[in-house]
């Protein structure tokens, strides 16, 4: 079985910064793009950012300048690094992951973090 577990979310004063981090365990081969979703209450999931086993990185223009994702293979974590936190920012927080096992390639999701921003 294969598990993605975030961490990291919290409460925040609004200008601040948060680093989220995802964790992949169980038993695979190798991790292919690794992604941060969120979901607001009341609103549809969206992408927040995406960082691929090799190549650009991609984000929202809503948080692009302000987040970092970033990865470390031999850890097969993904991070993302939240800077001048908004409260428009206020969400639960997912990882996603394609994930190469035995029997081929398979989308995973964590169950997700809260990030609330205050005023």
């Amino acid at each position: 079985q294969v598990q993605l577990v975030e961490s990291g979310g919290g409460l925040v004063q609004a200008g601040g910064s948060l680093r989220l981090s995802c964790a992949a365990s169980g038993s695979f081969s190798r991790i292919n793009a690794m992604t941060w979703y969120r979901q607001a209450p009341g609103k549809q999931r969206e992408l927040v950012a995406a960082i691929p086993s090799g190549g650009s990185t991609n984000y929202a223009d809503s948080v692009k300048g302000r987040f970092t994702i970033s990865r470390d293979n031999a850890k097969n974590t993904v991070y993302l690094q939240m800077n001048t936190l908004k409260l428009e920012d206020t969400a639960v927080y997912y990882c996603n992951a394609d994930i190469w096992r035995t029997m081929g390639l398979y989308n995973y999701w964590g169950r997700g973090t809260q990030v609330t921003v205050s005023s």
